[in-house]
C-alpha cells in the first residue's frame, strides 16, 4: 500500500474544495451506486465519484434510482392540457401590485442570502445542508409569528427525505379559500463543491441562493403588506437538486399521490449574475416547460420586471421545474441571463455575494410578486 502524505497546503486545499483530486481521491465510496439519466433513454449505474465527474464537466442529470421520475410521467397522462384561456392573457392587478412592490428591499436581500450562503456547504447529504435547511424554516416560522394575521394562515412544513437535509413547504392561505389550486413558487435550497461536495467550502449564493432568496423576499412582501390570496400561495424550498431533482422528485410524486390540485409553477434557479458588459435580461426557459403558462410568464415580465425578458433554453436535468412537467403539471422556469452567460462561479468556492448583483435580483424579485398576484387572483379560471 502507498505511503500518503498531505501536506497543510494540501489539506487545506482539500477542505477548501479546489481541484487537487486527481493527485488525492477525496473520499473511497462506500454508497450503493445511483442510477443517473443524462438524457432522454439514456441511463447508467454511477459511483459517487462519477457523479462527481458529472458536477465537474457540468453535465445535467437526473437520478431516476428510485424511479419517482418514471412514475410521474405516468401521473402526467391524467392531466389536462393547458388551453389559452386557463391562464392570465394580460397584466389585471398592476396598479394594485404597487404597493408590494415598492417595499421590496435590497438590505434585506443581501442580509439574508450573506446568511445563507456562510454555511460551509449545503450539501444535502451533510450536517451543514441541514442546519441551513432548519435555518430557512426557523426563518419563515418567524416570519408568521413576528406579523400574525387572522384572515390568512402561513404554514410552514418539514418534507422529510431519507438523506439529511430536508424539503419545505410555506403554504400561504385564505381562510375562506383554501381549498382552490394552489400556485407555487420554487427554488432549490441545496448547493454543492463539484470537487468535494460533502466537506469542500460551497457557499451557492447564486446557485441557489439566489432563487432562494428571491422566493422568500417574496413571501415576506407580500405577507408583511396584507396581500389576500384567493388561490392558496404555496412557496417550496426544495433539497437535493444538485443530487439530480431528488426532492422535488419526492416533492411532486407526493402531491400526485394525494391528488394535490396544482394550477402552476414558477421555478427559479439563479437570479443573481449579472454578466459583465451586458444588459440585464431575465431568461426566460423554452424548454420543460408548459408553453401558455410561459406566455404569461413574458406577459407578466414586461409588466413587472422592469428589464426585457430573452427566450433561452435550460437542457435536460436543469432544474427542479422538470419534475412538475414530467407529472403534467404546467410550470415555468427564469434563470440570470442567456444559459451560455450564466455565473462562471458556480458550484465551486468562489459562488459568493461578492458575484451577486442585487439590483438585479431585484427584477426577479418583481417578477415573482407579480406572478403570485395575477395567478393568485385571476378570475378567469376559478375552479
Amino acid at each position: 500500500m502507498k505511503n500518503l502524505i498531505i501536506t497543510v497546503t494540501t489539506l487545506l486545499q482539500w477542505i477548501h474544495g479546489s481541484p487537487i483530486h486527481e493527485e488525492f481521491p477525496l473520499f473511497v465510496s462506500t454508497t450503493p451506486k445511483r442510477l443517473i439519466s443524462t438524457a432522454p433513454g439514456q441511463q447508467t449505474w454511477m459511483t459517487e465519484e462519477d457523479i462527481m465527474g458529472l458536477y465537474q464537466t457540468k453535465t445535467k442529470f437526473i437520478d431516476v434510482t428510485d424511479g419517482d421520475f418514471d412514475k410521474l410521467q405516468a401521473y402526467s397522462a391524467f392531466k389536462p392540457k393547458s388551453t389559452p384561456n386557463r391562464f392570465p392573457t394580460t397584466v389585471s392587478h398592476k396598479d394594485f401590485a404597487s404597493r408590494f412592490l415598492s417595499k421590496v428591499d435590497l438590505d434585506r436581500l443581501e442580509t439574508f442570502l450573506t446568511k445563507l450562503s456562510s454555511f460551509q456547504t449545503r450539501y444535502y447529504k451533510s450536517k451543514y445542508g441541514q442546519q441551513s435547511a432548519q435555518w430557512i424554516y426557523e426563518s419563515l416560522e418567524k416570519l408568521a409569528s413576528d406579523y400574525p394575521r387572522s384572515n390568512v394562515h402561513l404554514i410552514v412544513t418539514k418534507f422529510q427525505h431519507s438523506w439529511n437535509q430536508f424539503s419545505i413547504i410555506c403554504r400561504f392561505e385564505n381562510v375562506e379559500k383554501k381549498f382552490q389550486p394552489v400556485v407555487i413558487l420554487s427554488a432549490h435550497q441545496d448547493s454543492v463543491n463539484q470537487w468535494n461536495p460533502w466537506f469542500g467550502r460551497s457557499p451557492g449564493a447564486d446557485d441557489d441562493g439566489s432563487g432562494t432568496a428571491t422566493i422568500f423576499e417574496t413571501l415576506f412582501v407580500l405577507w408583511n403588506n396584507d396581500f389576500v390570496p384567493d388561490r392558496p400561495l404555496e412557496f417550496h424550498f426544495y433539497s437535493a437538486e444538485e443530487g439530480g431533482l431528488l426532492g422535488s422528485q419526492k416533492v411532486v410524486a407526493d402531491y400526485m399521490r394525494r391528488d394535490v390540485q396544482v394550477y402552476g409553477v414558477f421555478h427559479n434557479d439563479m437570479t443573481g449574475y449579472q454578466p459583465d458588459g451586458l444588459d440585464p435580461v431575465i431568461g426566460i426557459s423554452t424548454d420543460n416547460v408548459d408553453p401558455v403558462l410561459s406566455k404569461t410568464l413574458q406577459i407578466i415580465s414586461e409588466s413587472y420586471a422592469g428589464v426585457e425578458w430573452i427566450d433561452t433554453k435550460c437542457g435536460y436535468g436543469c432544474s427542479d421545474h422538470a419534475s412538475w412537467t414530467q407529472a403534467g403539471v404546467p410550470a415555468v422556469f427564469t434563470f440570470e441571463a442567456a444559459f451560455k452567460d450564466q455565473s462562471p462561479f458556480i458550484h465551486s468556492s468562489d459562488d459568493t455575494v461578492k458575484h451577486v448583483t442585487f439590483e438585479h435580483m431585484q427584477s426577479f424579485v418583481n417578477n415573482c410578486i407579480g406572478f403570485a398576484i395575477e395567478m393568485s387572483l385571476y378570475n378567469g379560471d376559478l375552479q
